[in-house]
């Protein structure tokens, strides 16, 4: 009686936990993507801060108020303005409202001003005396717009031209001649060497250098605008791998004297000038320069007054490449010092020279990756930076001093962490989740590492849904040593007793990850997804991806695709001696070099992938534009070899399975030649891939398209993998 009595209970705690199971919601695309109509609505309230000087701030949308006060501490929050107040100090009927503050800057903590736009101002609020301090209206068609927000000069560029307006709202036209093929004030190479952008202030704004970038030479890419009666030509300036490249030149204005001056770099033909930095005097100007070649990097002083050449400073090589993508940073108590970030060692850390050039010191040293700086202690005489140093898939907040060599982890340790720094470096305003954190914000101290002050914690948005298991561990790579980190997704519902279909998410390129210790491991919405219909899901960063040192990532040089693919059929094999894992029926997936990785391993190991849905794919190495292409690849003329085994218009005859290509029509980035040209080799060898195109969308489909993109992706593997 008494185990009869124990099984009726618990038989009735089943049917109760099925119940509760049976409750929650399964997820939609709507939910999931970004662009989804229902996202918004599950995703936590956006959490805005902002430093004023060392004192940190909450920013909603209609108010700003305190958060913490410029010693650390938490405070009762006081509101210090709202879009009520700032709009009644505007003339609002002729340069419109202030709707939003969540972007609002504070340019100086010795001042009670913030800087907003409108729709036709930019303005200085002085909240305290309840007045617009200062205002100039916008430009109508600028774009590219750099504000210094200590001469509060703005430089802009319009119809190709670049143009400065100064604080007195004097416009300056700086240049006269541009056009699509010569570009002013833009960013150039083609965002290669960490270039996001075409114009560099001076420390205090009183002169601006800027790229002028000269692409008549460059070869036009066709591509097609049909949003139009009869469809029109929009074509891409795209310097294909081993064919003419643009030149680029550095110039620098005066609006005192409406003058400009160009460094004396000399010939610009097959070079690239990168990471520009002014010394704190406002005098020089730094710069990395670089051959086409890639295998060397110089950094080159120049006069900002003449333009003339002062000399190298610094000289690093490497047989494979140098790629610099930070600029040198000037020490804010000692402008005889600069930190300067470089992979010489074999991982990315930091180093201290005197400004003549003079190595002093490494200041980071060990088998991980300083992933940026953020800042300076002044206080301390600290660098602040983030870096792997502790795992590395976790990035944490450090303190390194500079006279001692002294480093401290600054938060808890778990997780990603991502921080802003207040202005004179006393604070850090971190952002941060873990595996099983969704997301919390705290406040912590970067002079005395102490208990993290708790700002905000966001719950987990997704518990009132169906959410699979996510795990993450390590494998070894091909070489048999090397650990590679994975993300594996169980379907929900798991049950160990069956076999599922599963699906390996693939990027595998430089400059990459797709593993964290973040929130589930940095799981996609889609993934999700795809738990939910029954899939089990598969990521791993192979050989040749970021944050793991030069060797790791280089690695591959000359033979893109090979060492990534050895890596990836590493965690097929691990996923094969999982019980529940159906051997027959994997899949894979991937954009842009994924989809590179994706359409190679289908059609190199056609008896291990039964289906692939390949986004935005590189098909042939040189189709691809020269600074990337020519710095993992070298030029097609020198490794002929590399280019011929790595390209899949070779390998379209081994298709078997069913392969799906999704490209944006007007992608241009990885042009849809590739594509194209792989449909052909499939159709000249007999094999059927499948294809589909968006029409008016880039690389990556944009808005609610994403939704349309991922109920694609995924009926294809409901139709050909999952039966």
């Amino acid at each position: 009686m008494k185990i009869k009595h124990l099984i009726v209970a618990a038989v009735a705690l089943l049917i109760g936990t099925n119940a509760m199971a049976q409750t929650k919601k399964s997820f939609t695309l709507e939910d999931l993507m970004w662009g989804g109509n229902n996202y918004a609505n599950i995703m936590p309230k956006y959490y805005g801060t902002a430093f004023w000087g060392d004192r940190l701030l909450k920013l909603d949308v209609d108010e700003v108020s305190t958060l913490a006060s410029n010693k650390g501490k938490a405070e009762k929050p006081r509101v210090l303005f709202t879009t009520d107040q700032l709009n009644a100090a505007i003339d609002t009927a002729k340069y419109g409202k202030v709707y939003n503050l969540l972007y609002a800057q504070f340019p100086s903590g010795s001042k009670s001003e913030v800087y907003l736009q409108t729709s036709k101002l930019n303005l200085l609020y002085n909240w305290q005396q309840r007045k617009v301090v200062w205002s100039t209206e916008r430009t109508p068609g600028a774009y590219a717009n750099d504000m210094s927000h200590y001469s509060h000069n703005e430089a802009f560029v319009k119809d190709w031209n670049l143009y400065v307006k100064t604080a007195d709202g004097k416009t300056h036209q700086v240049s006269t001649d541009g056009s699509r093929e010569l570009q002013y004030g833009l960013s150039v190479h083609r965002d290669e060497f960490g270039i996001r952008k075409g114009t560099f202030w001076s420390p205090k704004g009183h002169l601006l250098a800027f790229y002028r970038m000269d692409q008549s030479m460059v070869t036009d890419y066709p591509l097609v605008d049909i949003n139009h009666r009869v469809a029109q030509l929009a074509p891409e300036k795209y310097p294909m791998a081993g064919m003419t490249s643009h030149k680029v030149t550095v110039g620098v204005y005066n609006p005192a004297t409406d003058k400009t001056v160009y460094l004396q770099a000399g010939d610009p033909t097959d070079r690239y000038f990168t990471n520009i930095a002014w010394s704190p005097d406002e005098s020089t100007i730094y710069m990395f320069e670089l051959p086409r070649t890639q295998d060397k990097a110089e950094l080159v002083a120049y006069d900002a007054h003449t333009g003339a050449r002062k000399g190298v400073l610094y000289t690093e090589s490497n047989a494979r490449y140098v790629e610099p993508c930070n600029p040198i940073q000037f020490l804010p108590w000692d402008a005889t010092k600069f930190v300067m970030q470089t992979r010489r060692d074999g991982y990315n850390h930091l180093y201290l020279f005197t400004a003549d050039g003079r190595q002093l010191k490494q200041l980071t040293k060990g088998q991980f990756e300083v992933i940026s700086v953020l800042g300076f202690n002044t206080k301390a005489k600290s660098i602040i930076y983030q870096s792997n140093q502790d795992n590395p898939i976790q990035y944490s907040n450090y303190s390194v001093n500079v006279a001692t060599g002294k480093v401290a982890r600054l938060d808890n340790g778990q997780g990603t962490h991502y921080a802003a720094l207040s202005e004179n470096g006393l604070y850090l305003s971190d952002r941060w989740s873990s595996p099983t954190t969704f997301r919390q914000y705290d406040l912590l101290g970067t002079t005395q590492p102490a208990a993290a002050v708790k700002l905000h914690a966001d719950a987990d948005p997704w518990t009132a849904y169906n959410v699979p298991e996510i795990s993450g561990g390590k494998i070894k790579a091909a070489d048999g040593k090397t650990d590679l980190y994975y993300r594996l997704v169980k379907p929900v519902g798991f049950d160990p007793a069956k076999k599922y279909p599963t699906v390996v998410y693939v990027y595998g390129g430089p400059h990459a990850h797709n593993v964290e210790a973040a929130w589930h491991y940095l799981a996609r919405p889609w993934e999700i997804y795809m738990a939910q219909r029954g899939y089990v899901i598969f990521v791993v960063d192979n050989r040749g991806s970021e944050n793991r040192g030069f060797e790791f990532e280089s690695c591959t040089h000359r033979h893109l695709g090979d060492i990534e693919m050895q890596d990836q059929l590493e965690g097929v094999k691990f996923l094969k001696s999982l019980p529940y894992v159906d051997a027959d029926r994997i899949g894979v997936h991937g954009w842009s070099f994924g989809g590179f990785m994706t359409t190679n391993l289908m059609c190199s190991y056609p008896d291990v992938f039964k289906v692939g849905v390949a986004g935005g794919p590189v098909i042939d190495w040189k189709l691809y534009e020269v600074m990337y292409g020519e710095r993992y690849m070298d030029t097609p003329q020198e490794n002929p070899e590399g280019y011929a085994s790595s390209s899949l218009l070779n390998k379209a005859k081994n298709l078997k399975g069913r392969l799906q290509i999704i490209v944006g029509y007007n992608d241009p980035t990885c042009v849809m030649q590739h594509s194209l040209s792989f449909l052909r080799a499939c159709e000249d060898a007999g094999t059927q891939p499948d294809y589909f195109v968006y029409p008016g969308d880039g690389h990556n489909m944009m808005g609610h398209d994403m939704v349309h993109l991922h109920e694609r992706i995924t009926r294809y593997f409901d139709d050909y993998l999952k039966k």
